[in-house]
């Protein structure tokens, strides 16, 4: 018969860092040429979607003040 007092028993903070720690060796950190180049790529990503809105607005505001007839 197993002790009820065993399995009720919750894991504390020990255990949960404990846990961290082991799937924290198991991550494979990018090098630093990669890095660079995930940052470029988000960095070139964000710049191509701002003009890209940046034009989808002015071309939206333009076609505003053709209808409405009136320079916003």
């Amino acid at each position: 018969m197993a002790d009820k007092n065993v399995a009720a028993k919750k894991p504390g903070m020990g255990a949960y860092f404990k846990g961290v720690r082991t799937e924290m060796k198991k991550v494979v950190w990018p090098t630093k040429k990669e890095m660079y180049n995930y940052t470029m790529v988000v960095i070139m990503t964000c710049c191509a979607f701002a003009l890209g809105f940046w034009v989808l607005d002015t071309v939206f505001l333009k076609l505003l003040e053709m209808v409405i007839g009136v320079t916003l």
